[in-house]
């Protein structure tokens, strides 16, 4: 694997860990800026929508760019909004740089796809691809803890500045290891025809699916943890590590496995998911049963969504440069999805292990779709055979 796919992973963890961080700093925040804690919570909502917008706005923009340079723009851009957020003393800049934040991470993440399955032969495309979602699980393990504990220690403006100075090797490295090349690429009018077709689509709706359940359950494992396992409070940031360690097992091997065997690794990690979170509400009051559950879905997920990541790009070839920015709308919809369903789960009165079911019923929606994709393409092959005879 080439160290510029690693080089963009590191780049991930950063990013990642500043979208997910404040879950832990909306306290500190709301204390410091004197707004409320539904106001402090906004700042994370706004990052979700800005990933959402901006990963498909960012591409449009940068589709012509050299590979380096757009990656260099927004991971500078990135540095320099979450200085601007240390610095701020004003709820309104603080919410503006997070959706600056977000949608220069959408273009990031769109953009180093593209360029991590470029860096490599199509056999290893996948693996390309779980290296740069490891990022993400690296910052589950690591980068989201740390940042608690810095907000803990000093102010959530500590986790802030941490957040642009792990950036910083990451630019310079990117810098010297991303070769200066050209992406080749169409109009936009005629990518964006080429994205809009049913197959790619449907992918497009299962990743979404997949996605929400993987955040629906991990947002609210917390209050999952503490009122139905019996956990301590303190037990929390293992068990999140826990997920973030599976997490980073899933992409490590499911990488490996994806580029010979894609669809079997498709199908049997996505029941396989279904199954794991149906088991994980049933058993959610045994604490032996929560721990072991949380490294094997986390493993699962993450074993099994960057090959679904894959199958965007793979579907998308004809619009090199879109593709990675519809993949990278799709995570965030459902990163948004899951934790709205499961949030509106538990505030309807169906507990605390509701949001482990959501995560169940989502991932029996997104092999619907696919099944029912595989069955409408297979019967669309068999049609000229049927008039031939």
């Amino acid at each position: 694997m080439p160290f510029a796919v690693y080089v963009l992973g590191l780049a991930v963890f950063a990013q990642g860990t500043s979208e997910f961080m404040l879950s832990g700093l909306v306290p500190g925040i709301a204390a410091d800026l004197g707004v409320s804690i539904p106001a402090a919570g906004l700042l994370t909502s706004a990052f979700a929508v800005g990933m959402v917008i901006g990963a498909p706005s960012m591409t449009l923009l940068a589709r012509r760019w050299p590979r380096r340079r757009a990656l260099l723009a927004f991971l500078v851009a990135f540095v320099a909004v979450h200085v601007a957020g240390a610095l701020t003393t004003s709820y309104a800049v603080l919410l503006a740089t997070r959706v600056a934040a977000a949608l220069a991470n959408a273009g990031f993440w769109a953009v180093a796809l593209a360029t991590a399955t470029a860096l490599v032969p199509p056999a290893a495309r996948a693996r390309a691809t779980s290296v740069v979602v490891g990022g993400v699980t690296v910052a589950c393990v690591a980068g989201v803890p740390a940042g608690a504990v810095l907000g803990g220690a000093w102010g959530w403006r500590a986790a802030f500045w941490a957040v642009a100075l792990v950036s910083l090797p990451a630019v310079a490295a990117i810098a010297k290891a991303i070769p200066e090349e050209r992406p080749s690429a169409g109009s936009a009018r005629s990518e964006l025809r080429a994205l809009a077709n049913g197959r790619l689509l449907l992918t497009l709706s299962v990743n979404a699916l997949f996605q929400g359940a993987t955040f629906c359950t991990f947002t609210y494992l917390a209050p999952l943890a503490t009122n139905v396992a019996g956990f301590g409070s303190a037990w929390v940031p293992a068990l999140l590590a826990l997920f973030g360690a599976g997490s980073f097992a899933g992409v490590t091997i499911g990488g490996r496995i994806a580029d010979a065997h894609p669809a079997a690794l498709i199908a049997a990690g996505m029941t396989s998911l279904t199954a794991g979170w149906a088991v994980l509400a049933l058993t959610a009051g045994s604490p032996a049963a929560v721990v072991v559950l949380v490294f094997v879905q986390g493993m699962l997920a993450f074993g099994t969504g960057p090959a679904l990541i894959s199958r965007v790009l793979e579907q998308g070839s004809a619009a090199p440069t879109l593709a990675g920015g519809f993949a990278t709308a799709a995570f965030n919809v459902g990163g948004t999805l899951g934790p709205w369903l499961g949030g509106a789960a538990i505030g309807a009165g169906l507990g605390y292990r509701s949001p482990v079911w959501v995560s169940a019923m989502l991932m029996a929606g997104a092999i619907a779709v696919l099944a029912g994709q595989v069955c409408f393409w297979r019967a669309r092959l068999a049609e000229p055979v049927s008039a031939g005879r």
